[in-house]
């Protein structure tokens, strides 16, 4: 069994030898029927608009939408009625010239002279939306039949602190692993330093295939592993599809803590009792600590229809950089000091946000552990007219300091389910990274 880390290199390296020789023409919009598979993180929104048929323009963007619905016709009926393909089909590599074309820079920079990461999770997400439908593509049809969207960002892991604002930075990505209707695709991010490209990341995202009116489930192309290499690939996409599930059972939102688990909230519980008194309910903080309660951040957005995608709804990777970006200054604010991120983790879209809905974001730390910071951000909808909550996202991000930093600790039972589940997505991290 190869492990995580040597298949996302078996994959990296899928990535380089798919996509060599295929750079003629760096900049231009590609054409996938042409085989191209190489141009700039501006065309990729561009392309996706071409093949759904979607409109810059608002008004025209809408009657384009309800246009698609005819596209219903060319869906398969069952999965056996589409051609295999390869993860060669899918590949693509898209360049993100910071250094070289340096307009890009201002939307990029932050105010510690490095990348906002929030902008890089926003060109994830489409690159992956992109990949899929490389896979699924029918030169045939003049647009896909296909609304295929993001259903989790199974795991973002970080293998450079440091991502320079003014130095070129390359993302490549192909399909791994393909149920009847879902997709996941790999994508890593490598940056030129010193006219070096050194990796900096590695993202999983599963996708799922929906009609042309995003309404009901659609059948995609099967894949098709070629040699032992990319066999090996898939079979990590099944191992990940079986842990997801596992870890989905075991939810505490389904099942009770585990021994260990009960025994350590126990314990957290007694050393927050006064010794002065003989009482459950008479709580002291204990040092160097800070109460769950005190470890929060609120945000709230409205959402215009300049952050939708091309199915006419709120944009995921706007919404995971408003996401990122609360997460961050809430570690940013507890620790006292700047936060790397090392990781971030199952991050699940379970709605998607209307334009016009209020967005209400809440950023919680819910475990630490030296100079670590697990921080978990839930978004929802309020409907003003209803004052109805739906939540959406869940979010899941591990930050690193420079100095320890204080234990986060529960007061309620509530609190406590979140500090298992935050401890949880951190150990996870450790063995991911380990």
């Amino acid at each position: 069994m190869f492990s995580p880390r040597i298949l996302n290199a078996a994959s990296s390296l899928v990535c380089r030898r798919f996509s060599m020789g295929q750079m003629s023409r760096q900049g231009k919009a590609t054409d996938m029927s042409e085989g191209n598979s190489y141009f700039l993180v501006s065309n990729v929104r561009n392309r996706l608009r071409e093949i759904v048929g979607a409109s810059t323009n608002w008004n025209n963007h809408q009657q384009a939408m309800v246009e698609r619905a005819s596209l219903s016709q060319y869906l398969a009926q069952s999965q056996d009625e589409l051609p295999a393909r390869t993860m060669k089909d899918s590949v693509i590599e898209v360049h993100l010239p910071l250094g070289s074309q340096p307009a890009l820079r201002e939307k990029y920079l932050n105010y510690l002279n490095s990348v906002r990461f929030g902008r890089i999770m926003e060109d994830l997400d489409s690159l992956a939306v992109l990949i899929c439908y490389s896979h699924t593509w029918n030169k045939d049809l003049k647009r896909s039949p296909l609304s295929i969207v993001t259903a989790l960002v199974d795991k973002i892991d970080m293998r450079k602190n440091i991502i320079y604002p003014d130095c070129d930075i390359k993302f490549t990505g192909h399909v791994t692993w393909v149920g009847k209707t879902s997709i996941e695709a790999k994508m890593h991010m490598s940056q030129n330093h010193d006219g070096v490209y050194t990796e900096v990341l590695d993202a999983t995202f599963v996708m799922v295939a929906r009609d042309a009116e995003n309404k009901r489930a659609a059948f995609i192309n099967p894949l098709k592993p070629e040699g032992p290499e990319e066999q090996a690939i898939f079979q990590q996409g099944e191992i990940n599809k079986k842990r997801r599930v596992e870890l989905s059972t075991a939810s505490l939102l389904k099942v009770a803590p585990t021994a260990e688990e009960r025994t350590r909230i126990h314990n957290l519980f007694l050393n927050t009792l006064d010794p002065r008194t003989v009482s459950f309910r008479s709580r002291i903080l204990p040092p160097n600590s800070v109460w769950m309660e005190d470890a929060k951040m609120k945000g709230l957005e409205i959402c215009h229809p300049q952050e939708r995608n091309i199915f006419n709804r709120i944009f995921g990777g706007f919404l995971m950089r408003k996401a990122y970006e609360l997460g961050w200054a809430n570690a940013c604010a507890f620790a006292g000091c700047r936060p790397t991120l090392m990781a971030v983790d199952d991050i699940l879209f379970r709605k998607p946000v209307e334009i016009g809905s209020l967005l209400l974001l809440s950023s919680q730390v819910c475990y630490t552990e030296g100079m670590h910071i697990q921080v978990r951000v839930h978004t929802e909808v309020l409907d003003p007219l209803t004052r109805q909550h739906s939540t959406t996202n869940v979010f899941h991000f591990s930050f690193r300091v420079e100095k320890d930093v204080p234990a986060v600790v529960p007061r309620s039972y509530g609190e406590s389910m979140l500090y298992l589940d935050g401890k949880r997505h951190f150990d996870e991290t450790m063995r991911s990274q380990s």
